[in-house]
């Protein structure tokens, strides 16, 4: 993973989170290696155990109180010890001035001090989804990404199998396409992936016999989406009569995907299948799924439950 660096996050996020910069340009190179994020507190008292030190500090309202009612000496004494760690950045939020030895020592050590215009909760709440995102696990899939009734469907299968085109015909039915060819996917949290299609080829589709296509200025804004929660693979395969397909839904496959679980669903491809409703119907039944309704279970449920009171009909049967 690319690092961060503290001038792309200024660069990118200063508008974003009225960013100022108060040291000199020095410290910009150093780099970010974490989406954590956390406050002093009890190190600017002179106790350093267990400070996260390679975290980025923020100083409220509270740590700069703290600093300016110390006498001269023990204050530049305390901010000498927060920044002999080697920090990438300190931020000083809801406008303060820090202390004027605090820029003046982290000039010296090459630490940059940012102040940012917002209140300190304020700009945890928006700085961190910018965080996770830029430092959440990624992983480049080669397949389709499509929004199927609020259902990512992630097609895969080899190349020239059909994937685009069928991603085509599910456009032209109604639902949007998110990424063609290369899928880029993130991990948020423990099992949440995100997918979205490269900046550059983004929205555009390769069908052979017809070559690139834009899919936004075809069928419109309402066909195409930025990005979206991946949820099921689909993956096409050219049927073979040896292969073991499953026709009942209780045979449960996933695939692994940064470390999620995802359920898959394996699809022959036939002469006349046709493709886009069966993926529809994938879709939906995800959905029904996920309010709690396992069609394939409660049939086999039933049958089940009328083949026990067979059995014990034939039991009593003494003609």
């Amino acid at each position: 993973m690319r690092p961060l660096t503290v001038e792309e996050l200024l660069r990118t996020k200063k508008e974003a989170l009225a960013l100022e910069l108060l040291t000199d340009e020095r410290g910009l190179s150093r780099e970010i290696h974490g989406p954590d994020i956390s406050s002093p507190g009890l190190v600017l008292t002179g106790y350093t155990e267990r400070f996260p030190a390679d975290r980025m500090q923020v100083l409220g309202e509270t740590e700069i109180s703290f600093l300016e009612s110390l006498d001269e000496e023990r204050r530049r004494a305390a901010i000498s010890e927060f920044l002999s760690f080697n920090l990438p950045v300190i931020f000083v939020t809801k406008g303060q001035s820090p202390p004027a030895e605090m820029v003046e020592l982290a000039n010296e050590r090459g630490t940059p001090v940012i102040r940012t215009a917002l209140k300190t909760a304020e700009f945890y709440t928006r700085i961190k989804p910018f965080m996770e995102e830029r430092f959440a696990p990624t992983t480049t899939m080669h397949g389709s990404l499509a929004d199927v009734y609020g259902v990512g469907l992630l097609f895969m299968g080899h190349s020239g199998i059909g994937k685009s085109e069928t991603v085509l015909d599910l456009v032209e039915r109604g639902h949007r396409l998110v990424a063609d060819d290369l899928v880029m996917i993130s991990r948020r949290g423990n099992e949440v992936l995100i997918g979205k299609g490269h900046e550059l080829q983004r929205h555009h589709m390769e069908i052979r016999g017809v070559g690139i296509i834009d899919v936004r200025k075809l069928f419109g804004i309402r066909a195409i989406r930025q990005q979206k929660r991946v949820e099921v693979v689909v993956r096409l395969e050219v049927w073979d009569e040896n292969a073991h397909y499953d026709r009942t839904g209780l045979d449960t496959r996933t695939m692994d995907v940064l470390g999620v679980p995802l359920p898959m669903v394996v699809i022959p491809l036939v002469p006349g299948k046709n493709i886009t409703v069966v993926c529809e119907v994938v879709a939906m039944n995800h959905l029904l799924k996920f309010a709690g309704v396992n069609s394939a279970a409660l049939f086999n449920a039933r049958l089940q439950a009328r083949m026990g009171g067979t059995a014990e009909y034939l039991e009593e049967d003494y003609e």
